[in-house]
């Protein structure tokens, strides 16, 4: 995944796609038009390679299907033969079988993700407006930020990819709650930092911003990137250690965390906007929140989420 985010943020970051694509640059279509018009032609391309290579390479049998010579069709001869979906009704029944250790951790999620939103949303157009100074449609200040700000989510996903690396030894080491914690202090961190840098650089009140001001938007951005690996992977891990004790399926436990992402979301894309307009506009309201969610959802993930250090295997002599 970090490699698909290099490459798709470094496509947005390239400035003369349209020169690669000449026929997307019109009359009607301007440079900015074309380079993202460009970029849509290459989405495209790559999802229609991905379909053909996941539909042709993997070697599915139908659930219905009545030939069940599996390596599995004969194991747990309780069970029924025929799949049963999870519907909605008893995902939120299965609620009620769980531990407080459960539901602290769709807490963390769910203020995690809180703080996550506002950034995911507003990213490229915090780097457009706050930074930049411009607005979409006039002038290239705002498209320059843009581009600015999708090189610097390449940086972010780079730093995802390097840490991805060393998650497990983290883990082992630290603990996977405490490791998520902290990731959590560097997230609010950085989302104070950009309030700091959104006020600064309005005090100098230059048409361009200061080099010094683009190159710690960038640094921001890239350290990022070291908690939103974690909470690609932490969260999901502890989910569902939780949930296979007691028995209730790993299908379940991606539904459950799904949930406590998915209500975040919600809330951030209905109220951000107004929250944002309650203070005279920017993006600044909004990461102010996400700095709030992200301490409290880091405190409750130290204080709260034991540490679960993996045991390391017995070596047999």
């Amino acid at each position: 995944m970090a490699v698909g985010n290099i490459l798709g943020y470094a496509t947005g970051a390239f400035s003369y796609w349209y020169k690669v694509f000449p026929f997307t640059l019109t009359s009607a279509c301007d440079v900015n038009c074309a380079n993202l018009k460009s970029a849509f032609i290459i989405d495209i391309a790559f999802i229609a390679l991905t379909t053909y290579l996941s539909t042709s390479a993997a070697q599915e049998l139908p659930l219905g299907s009545s030939d069940r010579n599996t390596p599995f069709a004969d194991e747990e001869p309780g069970h029924s033969s025929q799949a049963e979906e999870a519907f909605l009704w008893e995902l939120f029944g299965t609620f009620r079988y769980f531990s407080a250790s459960i539901w602290l951790i769709l807490l963390v999620t769910g203020l995690n993700w809180i703080g996550w939103f506002p950034f995911l949303l507003f990213d490229t157009d915090w780097m457009g407006r706050e930074i930049y100074g411009g607005e979409p449609n006039e002038g290239r200040n705002y498209s320059d930020g843009v581009r600015m700000g999708a090189f610097g989510l390449m940086l972010n996903s780079i730093m995802l990819g390097a840490t991805s690396l060393l998650m497990e030894r983290l883990c082992r080491k630290w603990g996977s709650g405490f490791v998520w914690g902290i990731s959590n202090f560097i997230m609010a961190l950085s989302f104070l930092a950009m309030l700091v840098i959104t006020f600064v650089n309005k005090s100098i009140g230059h048409d361009s911003p200061p080099l010094g001001i683009v190159i710690a938007s960038l640094v921001v951005f890239t350290i990022l990137g070291i908690p939103l690996a974690i909470t690609y992977s932490v969260p999901y891990a502890l989910i569902s250690s939780r949930i296979e004790s007691l028995g209730l399926g790993q299908g379940l436990s991606m539904g459950v965390l799904n949930l406590a992402i998915v209500v975040p979301q919600v809330l951030v894309s209905l109220g951000s906007g107004p929250w944002d307009q309650l203070f005279g506009g920017g993006n600044s309201p909004a990461f102010a929140v996400a700095a709030v969610a992200a301490l409290a959802s880091g405190l409750v993930a130290i204080l709260a989420i034991p540490r679960s250090i993996p045991q390391k295997p017995r070596s047999f002599t």
